[in-house]
Order: C-alpha cells, then sequence, then structure tokens
C-alpha cells in the first residue's frame, strides 16, 4: 500500500462502485458442481446483504435452491477503466438464504426492488416462479489496480490491505 493512501477513502470508493451498479455478476454451482455465472438485479440493506428476485427459469435460482454458496461482483465498465488487466471490482463470498413470501423482509425487499426498477418487479412478483434471495457477505475483497488489493470487513466495510497481518 502506498503510504499516503486513506484507507477509509479506500473503503468509500468500494461502497461507490457498488451503489453506482444496478445489477451484480452472481457465480453460483450447478448440482454436478460446475461453476455457473449470470447477472440479476439487486438492492443491498443497511446491513450489506444483497436481494435478488430471480425466476426458476435461470439456472442460478436452482443452484441457489440447491446449494446455498454464492460469489457476487461488482466491477467498474471497461469504458471506465484505465487498464482492462487491472479493472476495478469487489468480489463477495456470500450464503444465499431464500426469503419466504410470508417473511416481514420479503415485503420490504420486494418494495425496495420496485422503487428502484419500478413496474416491472410488480409483473414478476405476480409470477409464482419468481424467488426472492437474501445474498449475505461472509468474506469480500476490494481491487483496485495491480498490487491494490484489500480485504473487506463484513461487521464495519472498512478495509486492509490483502498482504496485511491484522
Amino acid at each position: 500500500m502506498n503510504e499516503s493512501e486513506n484507507l477509509d477513502d479506500i473503503a468509500l470508493d468500494c461502497h461507490k462502485l457498488i451503489a453506482s451498479q444496478q445489477t451484480l455478476l452472481l457465480s453460483t454451482a450447478t448440482a454436478n458442481g460446475a461453476p455457473d455465472i449470470s447477472y440479476a438485479p439487486f438492492v443491498q440493506d443497511q446491513a450489506g446483504c444483497f436481494y435478488v428476485f430471480v425466476s426458476e427459469l435461470a439456472s442460478h435460482t436452482a443452484n441457489l435452491l440447491q446449494n446455498p454458496q454464492a460469489s457476487v461482483m461488482f466491477i467498474r465498465p471497461e469504458s471506465e477503466s484505465h487498464n482492462l488487466f487491472a479493472r476495478e471490482r469487489a468480489v463477495f463470498g456470500c450464503k444465499a438464504e431464500e426469503i419466504p413470501h410470508d417473511d416481514e423482509i420479503y415485503a420490504v425487499q420486494l418494495q425496495a426492488l420496485s422503487t428502484k426498477f419500478g413496474e416491472v418487479v410488480n409483473l414478476l412478483r405476480s409470477l409464482s416462479d419468481f424467488h426472492l434471495f437474501a445474498l449475505r457477505p461472509e468474506n469480500g475483497r476490494y481491487v483496485i489496480g495491480f498490487g491494490r488489493a484489500y480485504i473487506i470487513d463484513m461487521d464495519d466495510g472498512s478495509v486492509r490491505p490483502v498482504n496485511s497481518k491484522t
């Protein structure tokens, strides 16, 4: 880490990257363990949990129902990146949990999705094959360039260099 870098500013940049995105890249595993990558629109709550509303027609839904481990990634668009070998990105290992329709969180997060994405969410909500998942980050890493990788603290959102002992 460059001595002039401020870890609070770096953590803020990570937060800004996530806030600038409307979709997340979602990596799951099939029943036989094969990797499967897709994307989904999301909302995030105050605790840092990501919520996705996904159809059974998408392979990631069956994958999440069978195996609750997933990775999500937020990445700076290519058009905004100076070096495509070192794009800014945040990656989280998550535990997925399906939220039942009768859970209070279900209504709250569907409203948040509707506020963010509009009427399409109300249409999707009327379809019986859609599931709401909470993707709870268990670990995270933020990369902002060559040799500039940080561990994200899941409790407070702070960052520390990957090579740090603390």
